[in-house]
């Protein structure tokens, strides 16, 4: 039998316990703060029906999504379109390629937790309270190029409100942002627009049947830059003057307030485009009388490509690192219409935990203290000792401080390597001595500093810390 070499999918990642310790760092601080706001929790299924999947992302979405191969003899009693004397014409291809695909696969993983969440509330309706506000910490899958801050799996961490179009929930999952990455240390700009400009800047210049093409292609903007971004506009059928009258809009620089006159006066004759300027304002308005700690902003060019956002939109970048948005979302007003329950609008954003995870490493923001899961390591020098050892060992533990015993008498000096490696910060050390006196010898390994201490100043000393 060959040895075969171990390895995983491109685009996903084992975490050691090291990381593993970091990474519940992010989680539990972004659950903390999701919980004080009075969100919570839900989870659902990796895998949906297709059905509940397709259609919702816009079409480049659409072709990142990981289908799921059926069980059993999927194949049996399909066609082959190219069997008999004639060559099939392209319609008859195109249903034999839809039907083969509902028989090879009618599940897939889930690409975000906004829509299994629409489905979720639609299945759940009558056991829910409106406002309905949960948080959802669980991986997605994207069949992406895999690249820097880019993976096939990741986790992210979502907050929603569904059953009221108040702007006060808008400016709730602000001040969420504002209160986590606080929490982290992690300095950021959240940039908004709402989808409402970006239809009204698509009937100015004359183009509202392009408004999909026009927001993918300005969402590419900070990747591909302006000109590309033009060209591609072109190639989706944008006529020049539509092009050229589109491009000063997304140039502009300047205070909010400017930007909103700019606006105002491009939609005269945009309804749908005074309403988004209308709760822009309201939003700005709101914000402007909290004392946030990180920046926040209006920015045209803003478009998040998601064909489900209705109003408000936003994304939030860390000031000090390079990369890509590290938390995102916006009002999606009938989301859950496709499942059968019309009318009922949603706010959410997403947190990405792997990008912020990695922002946090490059800035070196982690607490030093969240390195040491075990506490203290108790040395074993024997049978005798190595029971005296349990009954203090499980007092610490009853008191919640993580504590361990090496388990075999093994020399002093492979014992407290096996503390360094661990950064165990204490270790114990109990003789003959120590268990007539009932005194415990604790040892620093950082500083090599011993003391001699009674189980509850030990226990009180280790409580404070």
């Amino acid at each position: 039998m060959s040895v075969q070499k171990p390895s995983i999918p491109k685009g996903t990642r084992d975490f050691t316990p090291a990381e593993m310790v970091r990474r519940n760092y992010i989680f539990n601080t972004v659950r903390s703060v999701f919980e004080i706001f009075g969100y919570l929790p839900i989870e659902t299924p990796a895998m949906e029906n297709l059905s509940t999947l397709m259609g919702k992302y816009g079409e480049e979405g659409d072709k990142l999504l990981f289908k799921i191969l059926n069980s059993g003899n999927y194949l049996e009693g399909i066609r082959d379109p190219g069997a008999g004397n004639r060559e099939p014409d392209h319609e008859s291809r195109v249903t034999d390629l839809a039907s083969i695909t509902r028989h090879i696969s009618e599940k897939g993983l889930r690409y975000d937790l906004t829509v299994p969440f629409a489905r979720f509330v639609v299945q759940h309706q009558n056991e829910l309270v409106f406002p309905f506000k949960r948080y959802q910490i669980q991986p997605v899958w994207r069949a992406d190029r895999p690249q820097k801050g880019r993976y096939r799996e990741f986790f992210q961490c979502d907050v929603d409100v569904v059953g009221s179009p108040s702007l006060l929930y808008e400016v709730e999952l602000i001040q969420i942002i504002d209160e986590v990455f606080s929490r982290l240390g992690i300095q950021t700009t959240t940039l908004f627009n709402n989808r409402k400009i970006l239809a009204g800047i698509a009937e100015a210049i004359g183009a509202p049947e392009k408004m999909n093409e026009i927001t993918v292609a300005i969402d590419k903007l900070d990747k591909i830059g302006l000109e590309k971004v033009c060209l591609e506009l072109k190639e989706k059928g944008l006529g020049d003057s539509a092009v050229t009258a589109l491009q000063p809009v997304l140039l502009m620089e300047g205070r909010i307030n400017d930007k909103i006159v700019v606006l105002e006066d491009l939609f005269k004759r945009s309804e749908t485009g005074m309403k988004g300027i209308a709760e822009l304002k309201h939003l700005v308005t709101l914000l402007k009388d909290l004392d946030l700690r990180n920046k926040w902003t209006f920015d045209v060019r803003l478009a998040r490509g998601l064909n489900y956002y209705t109003g408000t939109i936003m994304e939030v970048k860390a000031n000090e690192a390079a990369m890509g948005s590290i938390c995102g979302g916006g009002r999606y007003d009938d989301l859950t219409g496709i499942f059968g329950l019309p009318g009922v609008s949603g706010v959410g954003i997403s947190f990405g935990a792997d990008r912020i995870y990695d922002v946090m490493n490059e800035l070196n923001r982690f607490p030093e203290t969240i390195q040491h899961t075990t506490r203290v390591l108790f040395v074993n020098f024997g049978p005798e000792e190595e029971r005296f050892a349990l009954k203090v060992l499980n007092e610490l533990r009853q008191e919640g401080i993580p504590a361990e015993i090496y388990p075999d008498p093994s020399k002093l000096k492979k014992q407290l390597e096996y503390a360094s490696r661990k950064q165990i910060p204490l270790a114990v050390l109990i003789g003959k001595d120590e268990m007539e006196s009932g005194l415990l010898t604790v040892k620093d390994l950082e500083s090599g500093e011993q003391n001699r201490l009674s189980r509850e100043e030990f226990i009180r000393s280790l409580k404070k810390i």
